[in-house]
């Protein structure tokens, strides 16, 4: 196992600079917390110029844990610095006329603003999208909100609140997720905030390039609980043809069997075998080739009726053997593939040879700290992290200076 304090030994370096295919587009960036700065991130790691505007409190999640141990000045913990790198950062008090002229002022260079305040906290200071239109006709202005914005259609939950788990539990995420025996959980990664902004990161530059085209902005609109319905399709269809209420079958299939998560003697892994075609090779691989023309298994829908049967059948066998056996055994003729942890991840040939970790600096640390890196490859523009999280208020004289240079009057 690689120690946590070595582990940028393994990871990619930063970029020198953006490079990938949204250089030249520049983003206003008035997020906080998770989903928005993910969403700009996501646009920042492909090139775009992306500023993080900041109250002079800062963005809340800035004094979020975890911090490195030998962090002795704490100007961002690792929550922040995980999805504002890429960034410049600039501090601006939208509640003073100085500050709003500013803000108007970037606006006329920019192609768009992202924001994901609850619906209205920009119109109350003046700085609606309206307004901001009336300024930069091109201008796209992307808000992420837990249920929506009234531009876009009227819902009588706009005033509520919203984090993750309330976003998963309402979406049917929830419902369907959990034990075999009914026992409901929250998926363990944040898609109520990472996938709005997924598709928010989506729909801006479509947005853009429709207003690159046309000269006309407009105003895009991602609902938590939208966004995680869509990512529920299952559940919807399901009911609509056979008013199938999803329930949790734990680390199993509805539909398709084996594909399942198993028990090894050292962990679990993952397998999916449920064509005719991997079913068939499975067998063979496992010593049970007596199972292909098996009544009880030789067909996916005969496996779904003997899935038990199947488990021990599969489990009987993964148990026997360590994680690293199982796979070596299967690799490469059936889908498998180890459950692996943080530390896992580490030693993994494929997240290095891919350069998905990427070790950035961070300041009051000597070491590099290390992230997931972009997972959007481009052969001609290529994308990723190039520069740490700002510190609040670091570029204000660098990007003021650049508008005083547009305006010299």
């Amino acid at each position: 196992m690689i120690d946590h304090t070595r582990g940028h030994e393994v990871a990619v370096p930063l970029r020198d600079g953006p490079s990938g295919p949204l250089v030249g587009v520049r983003i206003l960036d008035l997020t906080q917390a998770l989903a928005g700065p993910f969403c700009t991130m996501l646009l920042a790691d492909m090139g775009a110029d992306v500023i993080k505007v900041e109250s002079p409190d800062g963005d809340m999640s800035r004094q979020m844990p975890p911090f490195a141990e030998e962090d002795d000045e704490h100007a961002f913990g690792g929550y922040f610095a995980s999805v504002n790198r890429s960034k410049r950062g600039i501090m601006l008090d939208l509640k003073t006329p100085e500050g709003k002229d500013a803000l108007l002022r970037l606006v006329e260079t920019s192609d768009a603003l992202v924001e994901n305040f609850r619906a209205g906290v920009l119109d109350s200071l003046g700085l609606s999208y309206e307004i901001l239109h009336e300024r930069n006709p091109r201008l796209v202005y992307g808000a992420i909100r837990g249920f929506g914005d009234p531009r876009t259609g009227e819902s009588p939950y706009v005033d509520w609140p919203a984090y993750d788990v309330v976003a998963q539990a309402m979406s049917g995420v929830v419902s369907f997720t959990g034990s075999p025996d009914g026992e409901t959980f929250r998926v363990g990664p944040s898609v109520g905030d990472l996938y709005p902004a997924t598709l928010t990161a989506l729909g801006v530059v479509s947005a853009v390039l429709h207003a690159r085209a046309t000269g006309q902005g407009q105003f895009v609109d991602v609902a938590m609980y939208d966004a995680l319905t869509a990512l529920s399709e299952a559940i919807v269809y399901r009911y609509s043809y056979g008013g199938m209420v999803t329930r949790p079958t734990g680390n199993s299939h509805p539909q398709l069997a084996p594909f399942d998560m198993y028990p090894t003697s050292d962990g679990g892994c993952a397998i999916a075998a449920p064509s005719a075609k991997h079913w068939d090779i499975l067998c063979g691989l496992i010593g049970r080739p007596d199972l292909v023309a098996d009544e009880r298994t030789k067909t996916n829908g005969a496996r779904m009726k003997n899935a038990g049967f199947v488990r021990q059948v599969m489990s009987d066998w993964t148990s026997a053997r360590t994680t690293k056996e199982v796979v070596a055994t299967l690799a490469g003729q059936v889908p498998v593939g180890p459950v692996n942890d943080a530390a896992a991840l580490y030693e993994d040939p494929h997240l290095q040879a891919r350069g998905m970790l990427v070790a950035v600096d961070h300041p009051g640390v000597d070491r590099p700290m290390v992230f997931p890196n972009s997972p959007i490859h481009c052969t001609e523009t290529p994308t990723g992290a190039w520069r740490r999280a700002p510190k609040l208020g670091e570029h204000n004289d660098e990007v003021l200076a650049e508008l005083d240079e547009k305006d010299p009057t």
